[in-house]
């Protein structure tokens, strides 16, 4: 599986983007789709996901800002964020989880390049 991470740029604060993660390869489930960011001077955070049955989980830091979809495919997903925030400026990266065969206990990740979103106030 390959994903390719786009819709980031430069933004004002208090504007919003929608983030793109195009999904290619070959699966059999995916457990779930995911958004991550990366800021120099934080570690890795993880932002949500989206299930199979199309459930979403959020972080308590972004719930109600941030919104994860999916095409009905699985073959594109999205994060939306509103009301953007200077602290919001990172690195966002997607990522998915899936199995490969009916059946199957093992669970393989993928990881897209990331896009960049930078926020000014």
């Amino acid at each position: 599986v390959q994903l390719q991470a786009s819709g980031g740029g430069s933004v004002q604060a208090g504007e919003a983007l929608r983030l793109s993660c195009a999904v290619s390869g070959t699966w059999f489930r995916f457990v779930n789709m995911g958004w991550y960011r990366q800021s120099p001077e934080k570690e890795r955070e993880w932002l949500g996901f989206i299930a199979d049955d199309h459930s979403t989980k959020y972080s308590d830091s972004v719930k109600g800002r941030f919104t994860i979809s999916s095409e009905k495919s699985h073959k594109v997903f999205y994060l939306q964020i509103d009301t953007l925030r200077p602290e919001d400026t990172a690195v966002y990266l997607c990522n998915v989880r899936y199995r490969l065969r009916d059946g199957s206990d093992y669970v393989s990740s993928a990881w897209g390049q990331g896009t960049q979103v930078t926020v000014s106030s």
